[in-house]
This record gives structure tokens, sequence and C-alpha cells, in this order.
């Protein structure tokens, strides 16, 4: 059964025959190649190696190509990455910048209890320090810092840690410290930060 061609079909027909032909006619048979390789001086029972040769770089050409594309490819992917990674990272340092320490206080527990100016060391080694965040990153978790000062100004403790995934924007947290009997009495000072930047900060006195 012969096939049926539409108009547009029949003429695209036409254009690849008129191709192959023109490709034809520039194309030599393999007796055509050396006659004109002996008019050039040149030995003609080289043809198979040249024709090799020739393929093989034609071969290489393709797998060089193909991988530039690839390592093109493979540094737009990078480069995005970083892109991404950088926005990401800005977002989440302007996310963390607006976070700041609102109620704070000294207690004998990690939440609730009495505001305390003053702790006996024999008597309540270990205090908490309360602070209530505003501003906190909802679906995050911060990276929190307390150091704890002794009256010579010198940072005896430095706790750290990381919060739960924090769900409202108001957050409460909390760090603690022993102070145990060796403990120096006088003015202490607790500070939270949040990426180097301090957040609150509150004295005590140590009895």
């Amino acid at each position: 059964m012969e096939t049926r061609l539409t108009q547009t079909q029949l003429a695209q027909v036409v254009a690849e025959i008129d191709k192959l032909s023109q490709q034809r006619e520039l194309e030599l048979e393999p007796d055509q190649v050396r006659e004109i390789l002996r008019e050039l001086n040149l030995p003609d029972e080289l043809l198979e190696d040249a024709i090799a040769q020739m393929r093989r770089r034609e071969v290489l050409e393709k797998q060089q190509r193909r991988n530039r594309w690839i390592a093109l490819a493979s540094t737009v992917v990078v480069i995005s990455a970083i892109g991404i990674g950088v926005l990401f990272g800005q977002n989440q340092q302007q996310k963390t910048a607006q976070v700041v320490g609102g109620e704070d206080r000294i207690a004998l527990s990690k939440k609730g209890g009495d505001s305390l100016t003053q702790v006996n060391r024999l008597i309540n080694p270990r205090i908490y320090y309360q602070v209530t965040l505003k501003n906190a990153p909802i679906g995050n978790q911060l990276s929190l810092q307390c150091d704890w000062i002794n009256p010579s100004g010198d940072i005896v403790h430095q706790g750290r840690y990381q919060t739960r995934t924090i769900d409202t924007a108001v957050w409460n947290t909390h760090c603690f410290y022993d102070l145990g009997s060796a403990a120096a009495p006088g003015k202490w000072e607790v500070r939270m930060s949040l990426d180097g930047r301090v957040i609150s900060t509150e004295p005590f006195t140590v009895k």
C-alpha cells in the first residue's frame, strides 16, 4: 500500500531529497579520493588510517563539547546553590536581628517563681535566668549563650544551648548556673547573647 502524503509533507520530502542529493554530490568515492591523493603526491595507502584518525578526532570533539556543557551546567548549579545559601543566610540573619529579650529575671526554677535580686550560694546553689524573647522566628531554632560574670568581671561560666523549634513570636527560655560554695560573694551579672549580640542582661547579688 502506497503512503499518501499531504502537500506539506510532500514539500518536506522534496526538501529532504534535495538535501541528500546535494550531500551525495559532495561525497567522493574512495577511488576519487585516491586519485586526488596521487595528484597531490601523497601516499594513498594511508587513506584508511587518515579516515580512522579523522573519525576519532570527530568523536573526541563531540566528547569535549559534551564535557564543556556538563561543566557549564555544573557551574551554574553550584553558583545557584551558593546564591540560594547566601540569600537563606541573609534571611536568617534578618530574622535573628529582630529578636530582643523582654521580661527577664533571676529565679530558683526553670519557670515562674520570684524575681530575685540576691541569692545565697549555700542555700540555693543553682539559679536560673529566665528570659522572654520577642520577635522570635517561628519555625526556627535559636542558638543562645549565657555568660555568668563574677564581681571581678570574669566570665566564670559560659553556657551554650539550642532552643526547641519556636512556634510563637513570644518565646520563654532559660539558662542556669551552679554557684557552689566557692562562688565569690558580691555583684554578679548574667548576659544572654544571640549570634554574638547581647539581647538581655540582669545583675544580681551573691551572698
